[in-house]
Protein backbone atom coordinates (compact mmCIF):
# COMPACT_ATOMS: atom_id res chain seq x y z
CA UNK A 1 0.00 0.00 0.00
CA UNK A 2 1.39 3.37 -1.02
CA UNK A 3 -0.95 5.92 0.56
CA UNK A 4 0.04 9.56 0.55
CA UNK A 5 -0.75 12.29 3.06
CA UNK A 6 -3.73 14.10 1.55
CA UNK A 7 -3.99 17.69 2.75
CA UNK A 8 -7.00 18.47 0.54
CA UNK A 9 -9.62 20.86 1.91
CA UNK A 10 -12.32 18.51 0.67
CA UNK A 11 -13.08 15.88 -0.24
CA UNK A 12 -10.52 14.94 2.34
CA UNK A 13 -8.88 11.80 3.62
CA UNK A 14 -10.94 9.30 5.61
CA UNK A 15 -9.73 7.17 8.53
CA UNK A 16 -7.87 4.13 7.25
CA UNK A 17 -9.80 1.68 9.49
CA UNK A 18 -13.04 3.03 8.01
CA UNK A 19 -11.79 2.54 4.46
CA UNK A 20 -10.63 -0.97 5.27
CA UNK A 21 -13.98 -1.94 6.79
CA UNK A 22 -15.84 -0.42 3.86
CA UNK A 23 -13.61 -2.37 1.47
CA UNK A 24 -14.52 -5.62 3.24
CA UNK A 25 -18.21 -4.77 2.89
CA UNK A 26 -18.00 -3.31 -0.61
CA UNK A 27 -19.23 -6.33 -2.54
CA UNK A 28 -21.43 -7.86 0.14
CA UNK A 29 -22.65 -6.04 3.26
CA UNK A 30 -22.93 -8.56 6.09
CA UNK A 31 -25.35 -11.28 4.98
CA UNK A 32 -27.42 -9.08 2.64
CA UNK A 33 -25.90 -10.56 -0.49
CA UNK A 34 -25.28 -7.13 -1.97
CA UNK A 35 -23.36 -3.89 -1.56
CA UNK A 36 -24.78 -0.92 0.35
CA UNK A 37 -24.57 0.88 -3.01
CA UNK A 38 -27.06 -1.62 -4.45
CA UNK A 39 -29.59 -2.17 -1.69
CA UNK A 40 -32.97 -0.48 -1.43
CA UNK A 41 -33.09 2.43 0.96
CA UNK A 42 -36.37 0.89 2.21
CA UNK A 43 -34.73 -2.43 3.06
CA UNK A 44 -34.31 -3.57 6.67
CA UNK A 45 -30.52 -3.60 6.19
CA UNK A 46 -30.33 0.06 5.19
CA UNK A 47 -32.97 1.09 7.69
CA UNK A 48 -30.64 -0.24 10.40
CA UNK A 49 -27.68 1.65 8.89
CA UNK A 50 -29.38 5.05 8.80
CA UNK A 51 -30.90 4.65 12.25
CA UNK A 52 -27.52 3.65 13.66
CA UNK A 53 -25.91 6.66 12.00
CA UNK A 54 -28.45 9.04 13.53
CA UNK A 55 -28.09 7.43 16.95
CA UNK A 56 -24.29 7.52 16.88
CA UNK A 57 -24.17 11.17 15.79
CA UNK A 58 -26.55 12.08 18.61
CA UNK A 59 -24.29 10.25 21.06
CA UNK A 60 -21.14 11.91 19.73
CA UNK A 61 -22.50 15.46 19.79
CA UNK A 62 -24.87 15.06 22.76
CA UNK A 63 -27.74 16.24 20.58
CA UNK A 64 -30.86 16.88 22.70
CA UNK A 65 -34.14 15.12 21.94
CA UNK A 66 -35.78 18.36 20.74
CA UNK A 67 -33.43 18.50 17.74
CA UNK A 68 -33.87 16.57 14.51
CA UNK A 69 -30.94 15.01 12.68
CA UNK A 70 -31.46 15.09 8.92
CA UNK A 71 -29.32 13.36 6.29
CA UNK A 72 -29.82 15.41 3.13
CA UNK A 73 -28.21 16.09 -0.23
CA UNK A 74 -27.02 19.09 -2.21
CA UNK A 75 -24.01 20.09 -0.14
CA UNK A 76 -23.78 22.95 2.32
CA UNK A 77 -24.32 25.36 -0.56
CA UNK A 78 -27.93 24.16 -0.94
CA UNK A 79 -28.48 25.16 2.68
CA UNK A 80 -27.65 28.74 1.71
CA UNK A 81 -31.18 28.82 0.24
CA UNK A 82 -32.86 26.25 2.50
CA UNK A 83 -32.07 28.18 5.68
CA UNK A 84 -33.82 31.43 4.72
CA UNK A 85 -36.70 29.57 3.09
CA UNK A 86 -37.35 27.67 6.33
CA UNK A 87 -36.36 30.24 8.95
CA UNK A 88 -36.77 33.75 7.49
CA UNK A 89 -40.52 33.49 7.82
CA UNK A 90 -41.64 35.86 10.61
CA UNK A 91 -40.11 39.31 10.11
CA UNK A 92 -38.37 38.43 6.84
CA UNK A 93 -35.09 39.64 8.35
CA UNK A 94 -31.77 37.91 9.00
CA UNK A 95 -28.30 39.00 10.12
CA UNK A 96 -25.20 37.38 8.62
CA UNK A 97 -21.62 37.34 9.89
CA UNK A 98 -19.39 37.43 6.81
CA UNK A 99 -16.04 35.94 7.78
CA UNK A 100 -14.94 34.39 4.49
CA UNK A 101 -15.97 33.19 1.07
CA UNK A 102 -18.65 30.67 2.02
CA UNK A 103 -20.41 32.91 4.53
CA UNK A 104 -20.28 35.58 1.84
CA UNK A 105 -21.99 33.24 -0.62
CA UNK A 106 -24.62 32.35 1.99
CA UNK A 107 -25.21 36.06 2.62
CA UNK A 108 -25.65 36.76 -1.08
CA UNK A 109 -28.07 33.85 -1.55
CA UNK A 110 -30.19 34.84 1.45
CA UNK A 111 -30.62 38.37 0.06
CA UNK A 112 -33.00 36.89 -2.53
CA UNK A 113 -35.53 36.14 0.21
CA UNK A 114 -35.73 39.15 2.50
CA UNK A 115 -34.02 41.92 4.43
CA UNK A 116 -30.58 40.45 4.97
CA UNK A 117 -27.93 42.52 6.71
CA UNK A 118 -24.22 42.02 7.26
CA UNK A 119 -23.80 42.26 11.03
CA UNK A 120 -20.01 42.07 10.91
CA UNK A 121 -17.16 41.28 8.58
CA UNK A 122 -13.37 41.23 8.41
CA UNK A 123 -13.18 41.61 4.66
CA UNK A 124 -11.13 44.77 5.11
CA UNK A 125 -8.25 42.70 6.56
CA UNK A 126 -8.63 39.92 3.98
CA UNK A 127 -10.46 37.72 6.50
CA UNK A 128 -7.26 37.17 8.51
CA UNK A 129 -9.33 37.12 11.72
CA UNK A 130 -12.95 36.51 12.62
CA UNK A 131 -15.27 39.36 13.65
CA UNK A 132 -15.75 39.97 17.37
CA UNK A 133 -19.45 40.55 17.93
CA UNK A 134 -21.83 40.87 20.88
CA UNK A 135 -25.60 40.70 21.25
CA UNK A 136 -25.88 44.44 20.52
CA UNK A 137 -24.58 43.86 16.99
CA UNK A 138 -27.69 41.90 15.98
CA UNK A 139 -31.15 43.21 15.22
CA UNK A 140 -33.67 42.23 17.88
CA UNK A 141 -36.26 41.38 15.22
CA UNK A 142 -33.98 39.22 13.06
CA UNK A 143 -35.43 35.77 12.39
CA UNK A 144 -31.97 34.26 12.77
CA UNK A 145 -28.23 35.00 12.74
CA UNK A 146 -25.98 33.04 10.36
CA UNK A 147 -22.28 32.29 10.70
CA UNK A 148 -19.63 29.99 9.22
CA UNK A 149 -17.80 28.52 12.22
CA UNK A 150 -14.58 27.55 10.44
CA UNK A 151 -13.35 29.26 7.29
CA UNK A 152 -11.68 26.68 5.08
CA UNK A 153 -10.09 29.04 2.58
CA UNK A 154 -8.62 31.57 5.00
CA UNK A 155 -7.73 29.21 7.85
CA UNK A 156 -9.77 30.92 10.57
CA UNK A 157 -12.22 29.68 13.18
CA UNK A 158 -14.44 31.37 15.73
CA UNK A 159 -12.92 30.88 19.20
CA UNK A 160 -16.29 31.79 20.70
CA UNK A 161 -20.00 31.28 20.02
CA UNK A 162 -21.68 34.64 19.36
CA UNK A 163 -24.33 35.61 21.89
CA UNK A 164 -27.53 36.11 19.93
CA UNK A 165 -29.94 36.01 22.86
CA UNK A 166 -33.28 34.55 21.81
CA UNK A 167 -32.48 34.84 18.11
CA UNK A 168 -31.72 31.39 16.63
CA UNK A 169 -28.07 31.04 15.66
CA UNK A 170 -27.39 29.11 12.45
CA UNK A 171 -23.90 27.73 11.84
CA UNK A 172 -22.22 26.24 8.81
CA UNK A 173 -19.81 23.76 10.42
CA UNK A 174 -18.78 21.94 7.26
CA UNK A 175 -15.05 22.09 7.91
CA UNK A 176 -14.95 21.68 11.69
CA UNK A 177 -17.85 19.47 12.70
CA UNK A 178 -16.80 16.57 14.97
CA UNK A 179 -13.34 18.09 15.49
CA UNK A 180 -14.19 19.06 19.08
CA UNK A 181 -17.20 19.13 21.42
CA UNK A 182 -19.78 21.84 20.75
CA UNK A 183 -22.82 22.86 22.78
CA UNK A 184 -25.61 22.13 20.31
CA UNK A 185 -28.13 23.97 22.49
CA UNK A 186 -26.42 27.28 21.65
CA UNK A 187 -27.60 26.88 18.05
CA UNK A 188 -30.98 26.74 16.38
CA UNK A 189 -29.53 24.94 13.39
CA UNK A 190 -26.19 23.41 12.42
CA UNK A 191 -25.42 22.21 8.92
CA UNK A 192 -22.36 20.61 7.36
CA UNK A 193 -21.23 19.06 4.14
CA UNK A 194 -19.84 15.66 5.06
CA UNK A 195 -16.83 15.54 2.74
CA UNK A 196 -14.31 17.04 5.17
CA UNK A 197 -14.74 15.23 8.49
CA UNK A 198 -17.51 12.68 8.07
CA UNK A 199 -17.93 10.90 4.76
CA UNK A 200 -17.50 11.13 0.98
CA UNK A 201 -19.12 13.99 -0.91
CA UNK A 202 -22.88 13.69 -1.39
CA UNK A 203 -24.16 13.84 2.20
CA UNK A 204 -25.22 16.98 4.05
CA UNK A 205 -26.09 16.80 7.74
CA UNK A 206 -28.61 19.23 9.24
CA UNK A 207 -29.22 19.39 13.01
CA UNK A 208 -32.26 21.59 13.61
CA UNK A 209 -34.33 22.48 16.66
CA UNK A 210 -37.85 21.16 16.29
CA UNK A 211 -39.60 24.48 16.87
CA UNK A 212 -37.87 25.85 13.75
CA UNK A 213 -39.42 23.17 11.56
CA UNK A 214 -42.83 23.48 9.93
CA UNK A 215 -42.90 27.16 9.00
CA UNK A 216 -41.28 27.08 5.58
CA UNK A 217 -42.37 29.74 3.16
CA UNK A 218 -45.04 28.64 0.66
CA UNK A 219 -42.67 28.84 -2.28
CA UNK A 220 -40.15 26.47 -0.66
CA UNK A 221 -39.39 23.45 -2.87
CA UNK A 222 -40.29 20.26 -1.07
CA UNK A 223 -36.68 19.05 -1.25
CA UNK A 224 -35.58 22.15 0.72
CA UNK A 225 -38.37 21.97 3.30
CA UNK A 226 -37.16 20.48 6.60
CA UNK A 227 -40.63 19.29 7.64
CA UNK A 228 -41.17 16.51 5.07
CA UNK A 229 -37.54 15.47 5.51
CA UNK A 230 -38.03 15.17 9.28
CA UNK A 231 -41.41 13.46 8.96
CA UNK A 232 -39.91 10.87 6.62
CA UNK A 233 -36.72 10.29 8.66
CA UNK A 234 -34.54 11.72 5.86
CA UNK A 235 -36.07 9.33 3.33
CA UNK A 236 -38.60 11.46 1.49
CA UNK A 237 -36.67 10.28 -1.56
CA UNK A 238 -33.63 8.04 -1.98
CA UNK A 239 -30.93 9.36 0.36
CA UNK A 240 -27.17 9.19 -0.32
CA UNK A 241 -26.93 5.64 1.01
CA UNK A 242 -23.19 4.98 0.65
CA UNK A 243 -22.05 8.26 2.28
CA UNK A 244 -24.49 7.64 5.15
CA UNK A 245 -22.96 4.19 5.63
CA UNK A 246 -19.43 5.65 5.65
CA UNK A 247 -20.56 8.36 8.09
CA UNK A 248 -21.82 5.63 10.41
CA UNK A 249 -18.39 3.97 10.32
CA UNK A 250 -16.69 7.32 11.01
CA UNK A 251 -18.97 7.93 13.99
CA UNK A 252 -18.07 4.50 15.34
CA UNK A 253 -14.37 5.24 14.81
CA UNK A 254 -14.67 8.50 16.74
CA UNK A 255 -16.52 6.88 19.62
CA UNK A 256 -13.97 4.08 19.80
CA UNK A 257 -11.15 6.59 20.16
CA UNK A 258 -12.90 8.31 23.05
CA UNK A 259 -15.36 10.72 21.44
CA UNK A 260 -15.01 14.40 20.65
CA UNK A 261 -13.00 15.33 23.76
CA UNK A 262 -10.32 12.87 22.68
CA UNK A 263 -10.56 14.09 19.10
CA UNK A 264 -10.08 17.69 20.22
CA UNK A 265 -6.95 16.78 22.18
CA UNK A 266 -5.57 14.94 19.15
CA UNK A 267 -6.37 17.85 16.83
CA UNK A 268 -4.80 20.39 19.17
CA UNK A 269 -1.64 18.30 19.31
CA UNK A 270 -1.49 18.04 15.51
CA UNK A 271 -2.13 21.73 14.94
CA UNK A 272 0.51 22.68 17.52
CA UNK A 273 3.18 20.78 15.58
CA UNK A 274 2.59 23.00 12.55
CA UNK A 275 1.82 26.31 14.26
CA UNK A 276 4.76 25.98 16.67
CA UNK A 277 7.07 25.57 13.71
CA UNK A 278 5.51 28.50 11.85
CA UNK A 279 5.93 30.72 14.92
CA UNK A 280 9.56 29.68 15.41
CA UNK A 281 10.94 30.83 12.04
CA UNK A 282 10.72 33.64 9.49
CA UNK A 283 10.83 31.88 6.12
CA UNK A 284 7.09 31.17 6.07
CA UNK A 285 4.39 33.66 6.98
CA UNK A 286 1.20 32.62 8.77
CA UNK A 287 -1.31 35.39 7.90
CA UNK A 288 -4.04 34.51 10.42
CA UNK A 289 -4.21 36.26 13.79
CA UNK A 290 -3.39 33.75 16.52
CA UNK A 291 -6.74 34.08 18.31
CA UNK A 292 -8.59 33.13 15.11
CA UNK A 293 -6.45 30.21 13.95
CA UNK A 294 -8.19 27.09 12.69
CA UNK A 295 -7.21 23.62 13.89
CA UNK A 296 -8.48 22.18 10.62
CA UNK A 297 -7.05 24.45 7.90
CA UNK A 298 -3.60 26.00 8.29
CA UNK A 299 -2.59 28.64 5.74
CA UNK A 300 0.89 30.00 5.10
CA UNK A 301 2.96 31.68 2.36
CA UNK A 302 6.60 32.33 1.60
CA UNK A 303 5.88 35.85 0.36
CA UNK A 304 7.07 34.89 -3.13
CA UNK A 305 4.39 33.55 -5.49
CA UNK A 306 6.90 31.58 -7.56
CA UNK A 307 8.37 29.94 -4.46
CA UNK A 308 4.85 29.06 -3.33
CA UNK A 309 4.22 27.30 -6.65
CA UNK A 310 7.49 25.43 -6.35
CA UNK A 311 6.69 24.42 -2.79
CA UNK A 312 3.30 22.97 -3.73
CA UNK A 313 4.74 21.07 -6.69
CA UNK A 314 7.65 19.56 -4.76
CA UNK A 315 5.46 18.77 -1.76
CA UNK A 316 3.16 16.79 -4.02
CA UNK A 317 6.12 14.87 -5.43
CA UNK A 318 7.16 14.09 -1.85
CA UNK A 319 3.79 12.51 -1.04
CA UNK A 320 2.24 15.60 0.57
CA UNK A 321 -0.71 16.08 -1.77
CA UNK A 322 -3.05 19.02 -2.33
CA UNK A 323 -1.06 21.55 -0.32
CA UNK A 324 -1.69 24.40 -2.76
CA UNK A 325 -3.80 27.22 -1.32
CA UNK A 326 -7.21 28.14 -2.68
CA UNK A 327 -7.05 29.93 -6.01
CA UNK A 328 -8.57 33.09 -4.50
CA UNK A 329 -5.75 33.56 -1.96
CA UNK A 330 -2.78 31.55 -3.24
CA UNK A 331 0.01 30.31 -1.03
CA UNK A 332 -0.31 27.01 0.80
CA UNK A 333 -3.02 25.39 2.88
CA UNK A 334 -2.67 22.27 4.96
CA UNK A 335 -6.06 20.80 5.81
CA UNK A 336 -5.48 18.56 8.80
CA UNK A 337 -8.92 17.17 9.47
CA UNK A 338 -9.69 14.40 11.97
CA UNK A 339 -8.37 11.59 9.76
CA UNK A 340 -4.96 13.20 9.21
CA UNK A 341 -2.46 11.38 11.46
CA UNK A 342 0.08 13.38 13.39
CA UNK A 343 2.79 11.68 11.32
CA UNK A 344 1.43 13.51 8.27
CA UNK A 345 1.85 16.89 9.96
CA UNK A 346 5.33 15.94 11.15
CA UNK A 347 6.25 14.94 7.58
CA UNK A 348 4.99 18.31 6.33
CA UNK A 349 7.08 20.23 8.86
CA UNK A 350 10.15 18.19 7.94
CA UNK A 351 9.57 19.03 4.27
CA UNK A 352 9.09 22.72 5.11
CA UNK A 353 12.45 22.79 6.91
CA UNK A 354 14.15 21.09 3.98
CA UNK A 355 12.55 23.37 1.40
CA UNK A 356 13.52 26.51 3.32
CA UNK A 357 17.13 25.33 3.57
CA UNK A 358 17.33 24.51 -0.13
CA UNK A 359 15.51 27.59 -1.44
CA UNK A 360 16.86 30.72 0.24
CA UNK A 361 14.91 33.88 -0.45
CA UNK A 362 16.60 36.77 -2.21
Amino acid sequence: MNRIYNFSAGPSMLPLPVLEEAARDLVCYKDSGMSVMEMSHRSPAFDAIIKDAQRLLRELMHIPDNYKVLFLQGGASTQFAAVPLNLMNKNRKADYIVSGQFSGKAFKEAQKYGDVRCAGTTKEINFSAVPRLSRADFRADADYVHMCFNNTIYGTKFPYIPDTGDIPLVADMSSCILSEPVDVTRFGLIYAGAQKNMAPAGLTVVIVREDLIGNARPETPVMLDYQPMAENDSMYNTPPCWPIYIAKLVYEWLLNMGGLKAMKAHNEKKAAVLYDYLDSQSYYIAPVEKESRSMMNVTFVTGDAELDKKFAKEAGAAGLANIKGHRSVGGMRASIYNAMPIEGVQALVAFMRKFAAENPKA
